[in-house]
């Protein structure tokens, strides 16, 4: 398939010099108007947690129906990321992105303005169909726009920042907005946030268009999004209620017979929704295991530290939100690092050495106690965990989309967000009920804490071991001019 790429040029980093590492103003504002979309997206999947309790009394939602403001959000967001990766690619990546950006601001609005907990819920899902368009065809739209090179290293790093800091910066920004204002300003902030970026992306964006568009594989299409449907219902609500439900053990099997349905499909469709020999390059597979696990287990931490630091410590919302900002902060300096490493060691290494990292420090929360000197340790090993995740979460990109033709870039892409979201959905249901469950919650956390620091570190040998020794020389990074 070939892709006209003619606007594309335009905005190619490679023709202001050499090494493509500097940037001009229009490609700045390209990766302006991407990486905020991605920050908004990541925004919405923590800025509303801390205003739960509140918006359910306003809108009259009981304790466990508070919890479909997150699975509304998240099944559609989920379930429809490779069927819109590839919608992109063969329609055109720039207007799915709008449309998704147009629909994402829409629903933000009528989630602002709900009235009851139908319109709450409609607008949280409509949200998540539109972050289903945008996640995919932007991170497309960016590994297009920015060859492979430094100048990816560096838009890639930015935007892996940014989903972390997202992510971050809600849980933050969420307390404090819902206690100055209201629940719904938490809504509101992520319109504001599509209204800024929807008049400028237009005339920035270059479109991707193949002119010999094949027959989208809808057998496939149904059967992986039926099957991811199934896989994060059950998932997400197993997080609430246990594995016991008869709902939960429906859809989680049913989850699976559809995704091994789709592999069957794939094997013999003539234009594939997935390519199963992309998934066969040890690239791809071991990279979105490197993402997986990074993504599910940095969740885990997140969520089984707010309950120590509250429940144990005994520390307010406000102050769990300070410790999770000093995270925060660490993550945007690993950001700006994290392109310098790759630059000197290469893709590979550096998800390895970084999931390595992320294992040992959160081995090292395995030591927390009830004294108050805990914060403290919490605090620096949190903080250090996760500059080695934000470290994971920009080389596994960079791993899984490497040597991807233009075309199939969308699809990479797709894998690669279908990896975050599912990621981030898994963690918790897996590992966090063990605290949420147990009749001590200190020793719940430090059992979690010690199976996430096993997991983090056998899949950083495993990922060592699946992609092999990287003969490529990595490039100095004086050479790069990154250092």
């Amino acid at each position: 398939m070939a892709i006209d790429t003619t606007e594309t040029t335009s905005a190619s980093p490679t023709a202001h010099s050499p090494l493509g590492t500097r940037l001009s103003t229009r490609d700045k504002l390209v990766l302006f108007v991407l990486c905020a979309a991605q920050f908004m997206v990541a925004l919405d999947f923590s800025v509303l947690n801390v205003a739960l309790p509140v918006l359910g009394k306003d809108l009259g939602m009981s304790q466990s129906a508070l919890q479909w403001a997150v699975t509304a959000f998240a099944l559609p967001s989920g379930g429809f990321l490779l069927l819109f990766g590839r919608i992109g690619d063969l329609y055109g990546r720039r207007r799915l992105f709008l449309t998704g950006l147009a629909l994402f601001g829409t629903a933000s609005l009528l989630a602002t303005f709900a009235w009851d907990p139908a319109s709450f819920l409609t607008g949280r899902a409509l949200q998540g169909l539109g972050a289903a368009a945008i996640v995919p065809t932007g991170m497309s739209l960016l590994t297009t726009t920015f060859p492979e090179g430094p100048a990816r290293d560096r838009a890639l790093g930015i935007s892996g920042t940014l989903l972390s800091l997202g992510f971050t910066v809600g849980m933050v920004a969420g307390g404090v907005l819902t206690d100055v204002l209201s629940w719904r300003s938490t809504m509101g902030l992520l319109s504001v946030f599509a209204l800024i970026v929807l008049p400028l992306a237009p005339g920035l964006l270059p479109e991707s268009r193949t002119p010999d568009r094949p027959r989208l594989d809808v057998p496939g299409a149904i059967t992986v999004t039926g099957g991811l449907l199934a896989l994060i219902y059950a998932l997400s609500t197993a997080a609430e209620r246990g594995f016991g439900g008869t709902d939960v053990i429906v859809t989680l099997v049913a989850g699976v017979l559809l995704l091994a349905a789709f592999v069957y499909i794939e094997s013999r469709a003539h234009a594939p929704l997935v390519s199963l020999p992309m998934l066969r390059r040890r690239t791809v597979a071991w990279g979105n295991l490197g993402g997986l696990v990074t993504f599910s287990m940095m969740s885990t931490v997140v969520f089984v530290l707010t309950l120590y630091l509250q429940e144990t410590l005994g520390l307010s919302a406000f102050e769990t939100g300070l410790v999770f900002g000093v995270q925060g902060v660490m993550s945007a300096v690993a950001g700006v690092y994290a392109p310098k490493v790759i630059g000197r060691f290469g893709a590979r290494r550096t998800l390895v050495g970084s999931l390595a990292g992320q294992g040992l420090f959160v081995a090292g929360l395995v030591l927390l106690n009830a004294h108050t000197w805990s914060v403290w340790l919490a605090t620096a090993a949190i903080s250090l965990a996760s500059m080695c995740h934000l470290g994971a979460i920009i080389s596994y990109g960079l791993t899984v989309t490497s040597g991807v033709p233009d075309e199939e870039q969308g699809l990479a892409t797709g894998l690669v967000t279908s990896t975050q979201q599912i990621g981030i959905t898994i963690g918790i249901p897996l590992l966090g009920v063990l605290a949420t469950t147990s009749s001590d919650l200190l020793a719940g956390v430090h059992t979690v804490l010690a199976l996430d620091a096993v997991i983090v570190l056998a899949a950083a040998v495993l990922v060592a071991t699946g992609l092999g020794r990287d003969r490529s020389r990595p490039v100095e990074a004086e050479a790069l001019g990154l250092r």
